[in-house]
Protein backbone atom coordinates (compact mmCIF):
# COMPACT_ATOMS: atom_id res chain seq x y z
CA UNK A 1 0.00 0.00 0.00
CA UNK A 2 1.27 3.38 -1.05
CA UNK A 3 1.52 6.16 1.46
CA UNK A 4 3.10 6.57 4.90
CA UNK A 5 4.37 3.40 6.31
CA UNK A 6 4.59 3.19 10.16
CA UNK A 7 7.67 1.33 11.02
CA UNK A 8 7.73 -0.55 14.22
CA UNK A 9 11.28 -1.36 14.77
CA UNK A 10 11.65 -3.44 17.86
CA UNK A 11 15.41 -3.25 17.70
CA UNK A 12 15.73 0.62 17.52
CA UNK A 13 12.70 2.12 19.26
CA UNK A 14 11.92 6.01 18.90
CA UNK A 15 12.86 7.94 22.13
CA UNK A 16 9.95 9.66 24.16
CA UNK A 17 9.92 13.55 24.41
CA UNK A 18 10.48 15.12 27.98
CA UNK A 19 8.11 18.22 28.58
CA UNK A 20 8.85 18.84 32.28
CA UNK A 21 11.00 21.93 31.72
CA UNK A 22 8.21 23.53 29.69
CA UNK A 23 5.82 23.13 32.59
CA UNK A 24 8.38 24.61 34.95
CA UNK A 25 8.81 27.63 32.73
CA UNK A 26 5.04 28.13 32.52
CA UNK A 27 4.65 27.77 36.28
CA UNK A 28 7.51 30.21 36.88
CA UNK A 29 5.94 32.68 34.49
CA UNK A 30 2.58 32.37 36.22
CA UNK A 31 4.17 32.84 39.62
CA UNK A 32 6.06 35.87 38.39
CA UNK A 33 2.91 37.31 36.91
CA UNK A 34 1.02 36.73 40.16
CA UNK A 35 3.82 38.33 42.20
CA UNK A 36 3.88 41.30 39.85
CA UNK A 37 0.12 41.69 40.00
CA UNK A 38 0.21 41.37 43.79
CA UNK A 39 2.91 43.98 44.10
CA UNK A 40 1.07 46.27 41.69
CA UNK A 41 -2.12 45.85 43.68
CA UNK A 42 -0.32 46.65 46.94
CA UNK A 43 1.27 49.70 45.33
CA UNK A 44 -2.09 50.83 44.03
CA UNK A 45 -3.64 50.28 47.45
CA UNK A 46 -0.84 52.22 49.13
CA UNK A 47 -1.22 55.01 46.61
CA UNK A 48 -4.97 55.08 47.23
CA UNK A 49 -4.44 55.15 51.01
CA UNK A 50 -1.91 57.97 50.70
CA UNK A 51 -4.30 59.87 48.45
CA UNK A 52 -7.13 59.38 50.93
CA UNK A 53 -4.88 60.51 53.78
CA UNK A 54 -3.88 63.58 51.79
CA UNK A 55 -7.52 64.36 51.07
CA UNK A 56 -8.38 63.91 54.74
CA UNK A 57 -5.48 66.16 55.75
CA UNK A 58 -6.63 68.71 53.20
CA UNK A 59 -10.20 68.54 54.47
CA UNK A 60 -8.96 68.87 58.05
CA UNK A 61 -6.80 71.85 57.14
CA UNK A 62 -9.70 73.47 55.29
CA UNK A 63 -12.03 72.90 58.24
CA UNK A 64 -9.46 74.24 60.69
CA UNK A 65 -8.89 77.33 58.55
CA UNK A 66 -12.66 77.85 58.25
CA UNK A 67 -13.05 77.64 62.03
CA UNK A 68 -10.22 80.10 62.57
CA UNK A 69 -11.73 82.43 59.97
CA UNK A 70 -15.15 82.23 61.64
CA UNK A 71 -13.52 83.05 64.99
CA UNK A 72 -11.80 86.05 63.40
CA UNK A 73 -15.10 87.32 62.00
CA UNK A 74 -16.72 86.94 65.43
CA UNK A 75 -13.93 88.99 67.03
CA UNK A 76 -14.31 91.64 64.34
CA UNK A 77 -18.08 91.83 64.82
CA UNK A 78 -17.63 92.14 68.58
CA UNK A 79 -15.47 95.23 68.13
CA UNK A 80 -18.24 97.10 66.32
CA UNK A 81 -19.97 99.60 68.57
CA UNK A 82 -17.39 99.32 71.34
CA UNK A 83 -15.93 102.75 70.69
CA UNK A 84 -17.04 105.56 68.39
CA UNK A 85 -13.47 106.55 67.53
CA UNK A 86 -12.54 102.98 66.61
CA UNK A 87 -15.76 102.57 64.62
CA UNK A 88 -14.61 105.43 62.41
CA UNK A 89 -11.27 103.69 61.88
CA UNK A 90 -13.02 100.44 60.98
CA UNK A 91 -15.28 102.25 58.50
CA UNK A 92 -12.18 103.78 56.91
CA UNK A 93 -10.71 100.30 56.45
CA UNK A 94 -13.96 98.63 55.34
CA UNK A 95 -12.74 98.32 51.74
CA UNK A 96 -9.42 96.76 52.70
CA UNK A 97 -11.03 94.34 55.17
CA UNK A 98 -13.74 93.43 52.65
CA UNK A 99 -11.10 92.49 50.05
CA UNK A 100 -9.25 90.32 52.56
CA UNK A 101 -12.47 88.57 53.63
CA UNK A 102 -13.52 88.00 50.00
CA UNK A 103 -10.17 86.43 49.10
CA UNK A 104 -10.20 84.16 52.17
CA UNK A 105 -13.73 83.03 51.36
CA UNK A 106 -12.73 82.34 47.75
CA UNK A 107 -9.80 80.19 48.84
CA UNK A 108 -11.76 78.27 51.48
CA UNK A 109 -14.60 77.44 49.09
CA UNK A 110 -12.34 76.41 46.23
CA UNK A 111 -13.06 72.83 45.10
CA UNK A 112 -9.50 71.83 44.19
CA UNK A 113 -7.59 74.02 46.59
CA UNK A 114 -3.85 73.45 46.48
CA UNK A 115 -1.30 73.68 49.27
CA UNK A 116 -0.43 77.10 47.96
CA UNK A 117 -4.09 78.14 48.24
CA UNK A 118 -4.26 76.90 51.82
CA UNK A 119 -1.00 78.64 52.64
CA UNK A 120 -2.33 81.90 51.20
CA UNK A 121 -5.57 81.52 53.20
CA UNK A 122 -3.54 80.90 56.33
CA UNK A 123 -1.45 84.02 55.68
CA UNK A 124 -4.53 86.19 55.09
CA UNK A 125 -6.26 84.91 58.24
CA UNK A 126 -3.11 85.63 60.27
CA UNK A 127 -3.01 89.09 58.73
CA UNK A 128 -6.68 89.67 59.63
CA UNK A 129 -6.10 88.46 63.19
CA UNK A 130 -3.14 90.81 63.52
CA UNK A 131 -5.37 93.73 62.51
CA UNK A 132 -8.08 92.65 64.94
CA UNK A 133 -5.55 92.33 67.77
CA UNK A 134 -4.43 95.88 67.00
CA UNK A 135 -8.01 97.11 67.24
CA UNK A 136 -8.52 95.27 70.53
CA UNK A 137 -5.38 96.87 71.96
CA UNK A 138 -6.64 100.28 70.84
CA UNK A 139 -9.96 99.65 72.60
CA UNK A 140 -8.15 98.61 75.79
CA UNK A 141 -6.06 101.80 75.63
CA UNK A 142 -9.11 103.97 74.99
CA UNK A 143 -10.98 102.29 77.86
CA UNK A 144 -8.06 102.99 80.19
CA UNK A 145 -7.94 106.61 79.05
CA UNK A 146 -11.71 106.91 79.50
CA UNK A 147 -11.42 105.43 82.99
CA UNK A 148 -8.75 107.97 83.87
CA UNK A 149 -10.81 110.80 82.40
CA UNK A 150 -13.89 109.58 84.27
CA UNK A 151 -11.89 109.48 87.49
CA UNK A 152 -10.59 113.00 86.87
CA UNK A 153 -14.11 114.19 86.00
CA UNK A 154 -15.55 112.60 89.13
CA UNK A 155 -12.80 114.18 91.18
CA UNK A 156 -13.54 117.58 89.66
CA UNK A 157 -17.27 117.08 90.22
CA UNK A 158 -16.64 116.08 93.82
CA UNK A 159 -14.40 119.08 94.33
CA UNK A 160 -16.94 121.39 92.73
CA UNK A 161 -19.69 119.84 94.85
CA UNK A 162 -17.65 120.41 97.98
CA UNK A 163 -16.93 123.98 96.93
CA UNK A 164 -20.60 124.54 96.14
CA UNK A 165 -21.55 123.15 99.55
CA UNK A 166 -19.04 125.44 101.21
CA UNK A 167 -20.39 128.39 99.26
CA UNK A 168 -23.94 127.47 100.23
CA UNK A 169 -22.91 127.24 103.86
CA UNK A 170 -21.20 130.58 103.56
CA UNK A 171 -24.47 132.05 102.30
CA UNK A 172 -26.28 131.03 105.49
CA UNK A 173 -27.17 134.12 107.49
CA UNK A 174 -26.26 134.62 111.15
CA UNK A 175 -28.51 136.22 113.72
CA UNK A 176 -27.10 138.03 116.71
CA UNK A 177 -28.17 140.31 119.56
CA UNK A 178 -31.42 138.37 119.96
CA UNK A 179 -33.84 139.93 122.45
CA UNK A 180 -37.24 138.81 123.66
CA UNK A 181 -39.60 141.23 125.40
CA UNK A 182 -43.02 140.88 126.94
CA UNK A 183 -45.29 143.66 125.66
CA UNK A 184 -48.38 144.96 127.43
CA UNK A 185 -50.84 146.77 125.15
CA UNK A 186 -52.91 149.61 126.60
CA UNK A 187 -55.32 152.18 125.27
CA UNK A 188 -56.75 149.61 122.82
CA UNK A 189 -53.35 148.68 121.56
CA UNK A 190 -52.20 152.22 120.83
CA UNK A 191 -49.65 152.20 123.61
CA UNK A 192 -47.05 149.58 124.36
CA UNK A 193 -45.23 148.90 127.58
CA UNK A 194 -42.54 146.35 128.33
CA UNK A 195 -43.35 143.96 131.16
CA UNK A 196 -41.95 140.82 132.72
CA UNK A 197 -45.21 139.86 134.41
CA UNK A 198 -46.79 136.97 132.58
CA UNK A 199 -50.34 137.98 133.40
CA UNK A 200 -49.84 141.39 131.76
CA UNK A 201 -48.13 140.15 128.57
CA UNK A 202 -50.24 140.57 125.45
CA UNK A 203 -47.50 139.62 122.99
CA UNK A 204 -43.86 138.59 122.82
CA UNK A 205 -41.65 140.71 120.62
CA UNK A 206 -38.52 139.16 119.20
CA UNK A 207 -35.82 141.53 118.00
CA UNK A 208 -32.50 140.56 116.42
CA UNK A 209 -29.75 141.63 114.03
CA UNK A 210 -28.57 139.90 110.83
CA UNK A 211 -24.81 140.12 110.49
CA UNK A 212 -23.29 141.20 107.18
CA UNK A 213 -22.73 138.44 104.64
CA UNK A 214 -20.40 139.04 101.72
CA UNK A 215 -21.40 135.83 99.90
CA UNK A 216 -25.18 135.78 100.03
CA UNK A 217 -26.87 137.55 97.15
CA UNK A 218 -29.00 140.60 97.76
CA UNK A 219 -32.72 139.97 97.98
CA UNK A 220 -35.44 138.58 100.24
CA UNK A 221 -34.47 135.89 102.72
CA UNK A 222 -37.00 133.71 104.53
CA UNK A 223 -36.49 132.96 108.19
CA UNK A 224 -38.41 130.51 110.39
CA UNK A 225 -38.83 131.32 114.07
CA UNK A 226 -39.67 128.78 116.76
CA UNK A 227 -40.99 129.97 120.13
CA UNK A 228 -41.03 127.41 122.95
CA UNK A 229 -42.97 127.95 126.17
CA UNK A 230 -41.72 127.02 129.69
CA UNK A 231 -43.26 123.54 129.30
CA UNK A 232 -41.08 122.90 126.25
CA UNK A 233 -44.01 123.15 123.85
CA UNK A 234 -43.88 124.97 120.52
CA UNK A 235 -46.25 127.93 120.34
CA UNK A 236 -48.21 127.35 117.16
CA UNK A 237 -51.25 128.81 115.47
CA UNK A 238 -51.98 128.35 111.78
CA UNK A 239 -53.93 131.60 111.77
CA UNK A 240 -50.71 133.42 112.74
CA UNK A 241 -48.71 131.70 109.96
CA UNK A 242 -47.36 128.65 111.77
CA UNK A 243 -46.13 125.84 109.55
CA UNK A 244 -43.26 123.40 108.97
CA UNK A 245 -39.89 123.28 107.19
CA UNK A 246 -37.04 120.83 106.62
CA UNK A 247 -33.90 121.19 108.68
CA UNK A 248 -30.42 120.83 107.17
CA UNK A 249 -30.34 117.14 108.15
CA UNK A 250 -33.60 116.48 106.31
CA UNK A 251 -35.94 116.33 109.29
CA UNK A 252 -39.31 118.06 109.34
CA UNK A 253 -39.72 120.74 112.00
CA UNK A 254 -42.61 123.03 112.91
CA UNK A 255 -42.17 126.76 113.42
CA UNK A 256 -44.27 129.41 115.14
CA UNK A 257 -43.94 132.26 112.68
CA UNK A 258 -41.88 133.22 109.64
CA UNK A 259 -40.18 136.46 108.72
CA UNK A 260 -38.89 137.69 105.35
CA UNK A 261 -36.02 140.18 105.42
CA UNK A 262 -34.49 142.10 102.54
CA UNK A 263 -30.74 141.69 102.59
CA UNK A 264 -28.04 143.64 100.80
CA UNK A 265 -24.80 141.77 100.16
CA UNK A 266 -22.15 142.79 102.66
CA UNK A 267 -24.54 144.91 104.73
CA UNK A 268 -25.97 144.00 108.17
CA UNK A 269 -29.59 144.39 109.22
CA UNK A 270 -30.37 145.83 112.63
CA UNK A 271 -33.39 145.51 114.86
CA UNK A 272 -35.36 143.05 112.78
CA UNK A 273 -38.61 142.65 114.71
CA UNK A 274 -41.38 140.04 114.76
CA UNK A 275 -44.30 139.75 117.21
CA UNK A 276 -46.00 136.66 118.55
CA UNK A 277 -49.48 137.16 119.94
CA UNK A 278 -51.81 134.52 121.27
CA UNK A 279 -55.35 134.50 122.61
CA UNK A 280 -54.51 132.37 125.64
CA UNK A 281 -52.67 133.66 128.69
CA UNK A 282 -48.90 133.41 128.96
CA UNK A 283 -47.58 131.27 131.78
CA UNK A 284 -44.71 132.11 134.07
CA UNK A 285 -41.26 130.83 133.21
CA UNK A 286 -38.56 130.96 130.52
CA UNK A 287 -39.53 131.33 126.88
CA UNK A 288 -36.92 130.50 124.26
CA UNK A 289 -36.67 131.37 120.59
CA UNK A 290 -34.77 129.70 117.75
CA UNK A 291 -34.21 131.35 114.37
CA UNK A 292 -33.58 129.21 111.24
CA UNK A 293 -32.36 130.03 107.73
CA UNK A 294 -32.31 127.34 104.99
CA UNK A 295 -32.81 124.70 107.66
CA UNK A 296 -29.85 125.85 109.77
CA UNK A 297 -30.16 127.24 113.29
CA UNK A 298 -28.64 130.73 113.08
CA UNK A 299 -29.41 132.11 116.55
CA UNK A 300 -31.41 131.67 119.73
CA UNK A 301 -32.37 133.58 122.89
CA UNK A 302 -34.60 133.48 125.99
CA UNK A 303 -36.81 135.66 128.13
CA UNK A 304 -38.31 134.91 131.52
CA UNK A 305 -41.75 136.01 132.62
CA UNK A 306 -42.74 136.05 136.27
Amino acid sequence: MEGTTQTNDPVNPRPKRNNTWIYLVIIAALLGTNVYLYLQKNKTTETLVVSQQMLQQKDTSMAQLQNEYNASLARLDELTGKNAQLDQQLKGKDSEIAKTKARIKELLTKQNATKADLAEARSLIDQLNTQITGYEEQIATLKQENTQLTGQRDSVVATNTQLAEKVDLAKILHASNIRLKGINLTHSGRKEKETEKAKRVDLIRITFDIDENRISESGPKDLQICIINPAGELLSNAAFGSGSFNTADGKSKFYSISKTVNLQTGEPLHDVSVDWQQSSDYVKGAYSVEIYHKGYLIGKGTVSLR
